[in-house]
């Protein structure tokens, strides 16, 4: 048989003799829930861990046992947490348990968020690739600069006199 093909129909019967029909790209993960049919995770943000817990339910967001109106108070720190579910479309759909130390309310927020990211992705492994184009799933590693000697904070120099 001669090896030329002049059409992509002639490339079609030589590809089909020679070549094995491909393999899936990546295996899917596998759903991780506990006994109580819930995903967790862990989230990092500046000083603050959360450890969050996503079961299917109403859409209850509860952290260190309040609300998350009561706890967050500041509307763009709800908007924060709530930025996974509006990547995936699935606002109102599980409810959350989330417990923060450390750090303050704006890196608790971002804590709570990546741990809801990685807890979505291991309760929807389809979801993983939504919620990892966004950003959502790696940590955000910037922390604060240690204070210097001979400086009034970490780059702040006092003030200058030359007399």
């Amino acid at each position: 048989m001669s090896d030329t093909a002049n059409s992509l129909s002639d490339l079609e019967t030589l590809g089909a003799e020679t070549v094995a029909p491909a393999a899936p790209a990546a295996p899917l993960r596998e759903k991780i829930v506990d006994a109580q049919g819930r995903s967790y995770a862990t989230g990092r943000r500046k000083d603050a861990v959360a450890r969050v817990w996503l079961k299917p339910g109403t859409g209850k967001i509860v952290v260190n046992g309040r609300d998350q109106t009561v706890y967050f108070a500041r509307p763009t720190l709800r908007l924060v947490i709530n930025q996974p579910f509006d990547v995936t479309d699935r606002v109102g759909q599980y409810d959350i348990i989330a417990t923060v130390k450390g750090g303050g309310l704006s890196g608790q927020a971002g804590a709570v968020k990546h741990g809801i990211a990685q807890a979505l992705t291991r309760f929807e492994p389809a979801l993983r690739s939504a919620v990892k184009a966004e950003g959502f799933l790696t940590r955000d590693s910037r922390t604060v600069e240690r204070k210097k000697y001979g400086k009034a904070k970490a780059r702040k120099s006092f003030q200058f006199s030359k007399r």
